[in-house]
């Protein structure tokens, strides 16, 4: 049974995350809005959505360290797994806004994670709150003053603008299949998982992350064919702002986030933030504003180190 809700999961996420895909393009080019940002708005939140959901249910339920070690478990694999696996298919040419804006925000953001954990191994209210707010003005920031400094990518063949019903359309029934994907290859993975006594923090930044990091991959992968690599890269760096600042700091105030598992601040938490501060200057060496498939072989390699050390 479990075997069959995690393929049921992988279906609905990859039939899911094309047609989110197919809205967000439609709602770019109706908007006339950079997919940059259409990348790290609208495909952002969906994909972050079951995070999101996972984060609130575990804390709720009394396992914080569930919820924690989703967050940072899934933007170590969104950065080292999926983005690797990514260039490994397809070399990626990085926009300027990516230094200017997106990863400094993703720094920021993780630090603050790292600063609020730190300081009394708690998120609680007010910490969220800042969060939160911190990401409104962040959006704000995007729709406001990059979408006019962005520059104008090429355009592939299938693009299409569409209706507004069938935007809408089409995002609901992609933000569908992605959270009822993740919800059931979740279930089965857990299961699976538990069946072999792994501790809730190794669920976490293991299981758990690596499936809700499946819609991430799945839109990626789908991106890059369909050649709408600013969506693919504005989406993991999206996903990670989302996951700190949306996901935690939306649970954390609905019910305080406590740390129990110390590993997760002493251990995890350090991974995320140097997997974060390498892509930096991945992009810049040796090739400026570009990612290939060497780069993509690195962050494989330091995935698969962590996934090692962290089960041992």
């Amino acid at each position: 049974m479990e075997f069959l809700y995690i393929i049921s999961g992988l279906v609905f996420l990859i039939v899911g995350g094309n047609w989110l895909l197919k809205a967000a393009v439609g709602l770019s080019l109706r908007l006339n809005i950079p997919k940059i940002v259409i990348g790290m708005t609208v495909v952002s939140f969906a994909t972050s959505a079951p995070e999101l959901i996972i984060s609130i249910k575990s804390a709720l339920d009394g396992f914080p360290d569930l919820a924690l070690g989703n967050v940072v478990g899934s933007n170590i694999a969104n950065l080292a797994l999926v983005l690797g696996i990514t260039i490994t298919l397809s070399k990626i040419d990085v926009q300027k806004s990516f230094y200017k804006t997106d990863w400094p925000v993703m720094m920021i953001a993780s630090g603050l994670l790292f600063y609020f954990l730190y300081n009394d191994s708690m998120i609680d209210f007010k910490e969220g709150a800042i969060m939160f707010s911190f990401l409104i003005i962040f959006l704000v920031y995007l729709l406001r003053f990059q979408k006019k400094a962005a520059v104008i990518d090429e355009m592939p063949e299938d693009d299409e603008e569409l209706s507004w019903v069938k935007t809408i359309f089409f995002f609901a029934i992609g933000g569908v299949g992605l959270w009822s994907g993740s919800e059931l290859l979740i279930k089965g993975a857990v299961d699976l998982a538990t069946d072999f006594g792994v501790s809730e923090r190794i669920i976490g930044v293991t299981v758990v992350s690596i499936g809700t990091s499946i819609p991430e991959l799945a839109a990626s992968i789908i991106a890059v064919l369909k050649k709408e690599k600013a969506i693919s890269l504005g989406n993991l760096i999206g996903s990670n702002v989302f996951n700190i600042l949306a996901v935690l700091g939306i649970t954390s105030m609905i019910t305080p986030i406590q740390l129990n598992d110390v590993e997760l601040l002493n251990y995890d938490i350090f991974w995320m933030l140097g997997i974060s501060f390498l892509v930096f200057p991945l992009v810049f060496f040796p090739r400026k504003l570009r990612l290939d498939w060497k780069d993509g072989f690195i962050l494989l390699i330091l995935y698969g180190i962590f996934v090692f050390t962290t089960i041992q």
